[in-house]
């Protein structure tokens, strides 16, 4: 029979009749052979399985010998034996090499045939031999997937045990050698398909041999962390990665992160292998093991490896966006090197020049699957653009290429910021190590205590969370100039964009120091606060004068000190500021006037004078415990400072006995608390023509008060004002001298604000000087602080004021005058009331302690534009409506307080911040409020309000044009330059210290604390002993004025 078969394979016949035939030959199968016949048999279908010229002998060769093995089975078990199958595997069969996959899909099938004999089980065991030998081989792709398929089939023949270890980890060996020269879709697509069955043998051996896992794993690092240029490893090892369980991440690339036996070398080769990884067809979770290594090397801190790395591989990253099976996972990990790399622009810079294309080509497919990419990728793009702003020229055609998407909002992009950078804490694994010294989750830069600067720190912070001003200071060019403003948009700029957890102000603190303020003892905040906004409106004062003068100098160029721009401040000419052009930008962002009117009771004549100020102090309303206090009268007396700035206190309605302003220096307070001012004829020019009622005869009604009776109902911020504002009666030692009268008068006083600064600064006077026991005490009183606050400001457009002058402050002091003597006006209505002004709360400077010795400053604030619609939400026209020159208080009753709760209601749970010197956290506009109820000691002492509806001249630079991205304004270069150069000396230092731990085998946390206590004491201190008046202090030196 089998003579009758190879001649009929071999004969020119037509293939039909071949083909009956063939089905006779079959069919005879059934019939009894001997063993030699079958043997001929069995060799002649062997021969032509492994060595048919054409598809139909192969095939008819699988058919016979299928038919002949099932019904002869002893024959074929004889035939099919261990030395058959050994020499087929070592020596292939006659022409026909060892290595051709004929061979092992005869094998695979004899295997098959004889699968319920017991010779079987001597052909698995050679066969657990022979696979790990030809797997060390390291087969081609093809072989090894046929290879891959009989293992699938008969696991009996996968080694066991020990070797079964080896075994797996020379396949992964064998994956990393595998490679694919051809370009065409079909062999890429066999190629794929090859390397997915192997894949898939190997995972299907760890879910058998749970042991053979880590092994396989370490493998596969000691390939792709390969240093030896001559060996580049076969990305297919990207499929093994899905088959890896996604709950060994984090103890896996801890082990990889933190073992030193890995060269930094290595891991960079590894990183980079993994990324290209990104390549790999149906390939899933690449992306999370990938990003999973970038996290666990910054949890370590190897900052040099990620900023490597990023740069060499960013762009290949980004052009994997190309590909639509590899995108998604290509996004993410694009997403991340991105939004982590926060010290430099330089990787994003990279990938600039190529978005315009790729979003035109998505653009233009119109499928869903397009659009919702690049939805996802422009987030990605605004975000990196908001953070690195400054560079209009890269960014403009990208606006334009994605302006039809959505822009996420300002609140989110700080929060994908700060959650994604290397020294965050969101970003290191679980369980990974300890804590990384990063920016907190505010995503906010705290400020070191130098030494008691608390005074200072929580000043910078407010002011710095003024967004309008801070965008103000960063868009000034300064370059070239060592100016105290250069040194605050410094600051300003590191506070933005440092990847510090805190930043030490050092130089802002010495330039900005007053020169009476002792080095690292505590200091008044607020009058720390009026210095700074002098000395800085002074300095561009004088260089706007100079420049004036010398039209080819820059503007920014004067490195004059501080006693240089004293000097020549003394010397020039008054110039008044009256247009906006010539204002400072401390006028423009600051700055305000008060017109002071006070009308003789006695001739009806009236005098006027106009104040700038930059912060009101607001005295407390009296009340019976105060008026028992033996407390001299206090005033300031007036001191006239360059160009006319005046450092003194203006007449103003009686406060509370024995409550001053800090507003002077430290060295000059106590000689001038003692000291009672009396109004000079020269201050206030008299106009005689300006009549009022002559009804002196009408009763007076005493300004209407808030009482603490019973329930000690707390006062508000509003009720201080409104007392500030209200009307007095100047008698008996506080008469007024008329110079129409030539003699010491009664008179009514009255005062209006005629124009209204864009940050509303009010200093609560809390600090009063008992003359009895000659100490400093501190009013504790609750204040209840509005989140909303309106304020009545009468413009004038005829009144043309006599004198004008700019002044650090308005400080009304008590002429020890009590509450009955600062009376409601009679007869003095006007004809127009004043136009109430809305102003939303944006910081709130607090000082912790019940003494002006010593004590701790925090500040609590949030970022407030002009352009924001919150007042206007809920605004109701008797909200917090303050009381004029000539209306009466608000009531209890105000329907204002229901308002603050809906405002309240609707803020965001993190739109508040608590900066307390090295630590800012998150924190609510309730914890505010609730503050000194919670601590009675931590009391507010400085707010700030902003104006509602004001654009500040800011609209020309924001994000329509392309040049604000952010909102800020781009930074210099020089600036830019040297924040690039701080962060990456940060987490050089970072690694260092992290490496340092890892020699040391210390655990312990690396926490950023310079000052060794500033960051963990309680929230009233500053100093381990807290701010509770001095316990543990010493406290000379150490006032707070």
């Amino acid at each position: 029979m089998d003579k009758i078969l190879e001649g009929l394979v071999s004969s020119s016949h037509p293939l039909s009749l071949k083909r009956v035939i063939v089905r006779k030959v079959v069919e005879s199968a059934e019939h009894w052979l001997d063993e030699a016949q079958c043997e001929a048999m069995f060799d002649l279908t062997t021969r032509l399985i492994l060595e048919g010229q054409d598809p139909f002998q192969r095939q008819v060769g699988h058919q016979v010998l299928e038919a002949y093995a099932r019904y002869h089975r002893p024959e074929f078990e004889s035939f099919f034996n261990k030395t058959f199958v050994l020499g087929l595997l070592q020596q292939g069969y006659h022409s026909l090499d060892r290595k051709d996959v004929a061979i092992l899909d005869y094998i695979h099938n004899g295997l098959k045939l004889i699968m319920s004999c017991p010779s079987v089980l001597d052909l698995f065991s050679l066969l657990q031999v022979e696979v790990l030998r030809m797997v060390c081989e390291r087969p081609e792709p093809q072989l090894c997937a046929r290879l891959s398929d009989l293992l699938t089939d008969f696991v009996q023949c996968i080694p066991k045990g020990k070797l079964s270890i080896t075994f797996c980890q020379q396949l992964v060996r064998t994956i990393g050698h595998f490679q694919c020269m051809s370009t065409q879709e079909k062999e890429l697509r066999e190629y794929v398909s090859q390397v997915t069955k192997v894949s898939n043998l190997l995972q299907n051996i760890w879910k058998a041999e749970p042991s053979t896992l880590l092994p396989s794993l370490q493998e596969v690092f000691a390939s792709i962390s390969s240093t030896d240029a001559s060996f580049e490893p076969s990305v297919a090892l990207a499929s093994l990665v899905q088959h890896i369980p996604l709950q060994m991440i984090t103890v896996l690339i801890r082990s990889l992160t933190t073992d030193p036996n890995v060269k930094d070398a290595s891991m960079t080769q590894a990183l980079c292998r993994m990324i290209d990884w990104l390549s790999w067809p149906l390939a899933q979770h690449v992306d999370i093991w990938v990003i999973a290594l970038l996290k666990g090397l910054a949890a370590v801190q190897k900052f040099t490896i990620l900023i490597d790395v990023t740069l060499l591989k960013i762009e290949l990253v980004f052009n994997r966006l190309w590909f639509p099976l590899v995108r998604p996972g290509a996004l993410a990990v694009l997403s991340h090197m991105l939004l982590s790399f926060q010290h430099s622009p330089e990787a994003f810079h990279l990938i600039v020049p190529h978005v315009v294309n790729l979003v035109h080509s998505f653009k233009s497919d119109g499928l869903p699957s397009s659009t919702a990419f690049l939805v996802q990728l422009t987030e990605l793009i605004h975000c990196m653009m908001y953070h690195y702003s400054g560079f209009p020229d890269l960014y403009e055609p990208i606006l334009e290429a994605i302006k039809d998407f959505p822009k996420p909002s300002e609140e989110k992009i700080k929060l994908i910021l700060s959650q994604s950078a290397w020294t965050s804490q969101s970003n290191s694994l679980a369980s990974c190590l300890s804590r990384l010294s990063g920016k907190s989750e505010t995503g906010k830069t705290g400020l070191i205590n130098l030494g008691n600067t608390c005074y200072m720190n929580s000043v910078i912070q407010a002011l710095f969370m003024a967004t309008d001003f801070r965008r103000q200071v960063l868009s000034l060019n300064l370059n070239g100039c060592n100016s105290l403003m250069k040194k605050l948009q410094h600051l300003f700029a590191f506070l933005a964009h440092t990847q510090r957890e805190a930043y030490a102000p050092r130089i802002f603190f010495e330039a900005s120091r007053p020169p009476w303020f002792t080095p690292r003892s505590q200091q008044d905040c607020s009058e720390y606060l009026r210095f700074l906004l002098d000395r800085l409106h002074e300095e561009e004062r004088i260089l706007k004068i100079q420049s004036s003068h010398k039209p080819s100098e820059s503007l920014g160029c004067s490195e004059t000190s501080l006693r240089e721009v004293a000097n020549k401040a003394a010397v020039l000419t008054e110039t008044p500021c009256t247009s906006d052009g010539e204002k400072t930008l401390i006028e423009k962002m600051f700055g305000g006037k008060l017109r002071t009117h006070i009308c003789c009771l006695n001739c009806r004549s009236t005098s006027q004078k106009v104040e700038a100020f930059t912060d009101l102090s607001l005295a407390f309303c009296p009340s019976s415990s105060m008026e028992d206090l033996s407390f001299q009268d206090l005033a300031s007396s007036p001191s006239t400072q360059d160009d006319g700035l005046m450092q003194a206190s203006v007449p103003g309605p009686s406060k509370e006995p024995g409550v001053c302003n800090p507003s002077t220096a430290a060295s000059a307070c106590d000689s001038a608390v003692n000291e009672r001012m009396v109004d000079s004829p020269d201050e206030f020019c008299c106009t005689e023509d300006t009549s009022v009622s002559n009804d002196s005869s009408k009763t007076l009604a005493n300004k209407d008060v808030p009482q603490k009776t019973g329930g000690e109902t707390t006062p508000s911020v509003t009720d201080l004002l409104n007392y500030f504002l209200a009307p007095e009666i100047l008698t008996g030692d506080n008469q007024y001298y008329c110079e129409n009268c030539a003699s010491l008068q009664n008179a009514e006083k009255t005062m209006q604000i005629t124009e209204e600064p864009e940050y509303l600064i009010l200093t609560l006077l809390r600090f009063s000087y008992d003359q009895k026991y000659h100490v400093r005490r501190k009013i504790l009183d609750n204040v209840s602080l509005p989140l909303v606050l309106e304020l009545p400001v009468k413009r004038t457009t005829s009144f043309s004021p006599l004198s004008e002058s700019w002044s650090l402050d308005v400080d009304f002091t008590d002429i020890s005058e009590n509450l009955a003597k600062k009376l409601k006006p009679s007869g003095t209505e006007e004809s127009c009331s004043p136009k109430l002004v809305p102003y939303l709360l944006s910081s709130v400077v607090v000082h912790s302690g019940v003494s002006s010795e010593s004590g701790h400053y925090y500040s609590y604030a949030r970022n407030i534009t002009g352009t924001e619609s919150s007042y206007q939400m809920c605004h109701q026209p008797e909200t917090l409506a303050l009381a004029s020159s000539h209306s009466h208080l608000l009531g209890r009753d105000s329907p204002s307080a229901v308002v603050e709760q809906d405002l309240e209601s609707k803020e965001m749970s993190k739109e508040w911040f608590l900066f307390n010197d090295s630590r800012v956290t998150f924190t609510s506009f309730q914890s505010v409020q609730k503050i000194t109820s919670r601590f009675p000691k931590d009391t507010a002492y400085v707010l700030l309000y902003k104006k509602q509806n004001s654009t500040n001249g800011l609209n020309g630079n924001n994000s329509t044009t392309g040049l604000w991205v952010n909102g800020d304004p781009p930074l210099q270069k020089e600036l830019m330059d040297a924040i690039t150069k701080d962060n990456k000396l940060y987490l050089q230092e970072q690694e260092l210290n992290a490496r340092a731990r890892a020699l040391q085998a210390a655990s312990a946390s690396c926490s950023f604390r310079p000052n060794g206590f500033d960051d963990n004491d309680p929230p009233g201190s500053c100093g381990p002993t807290g701010g509770g008046g001095g316990g543990g202090f010493n406290t000379v030196g150490r006032l707070v004025f």
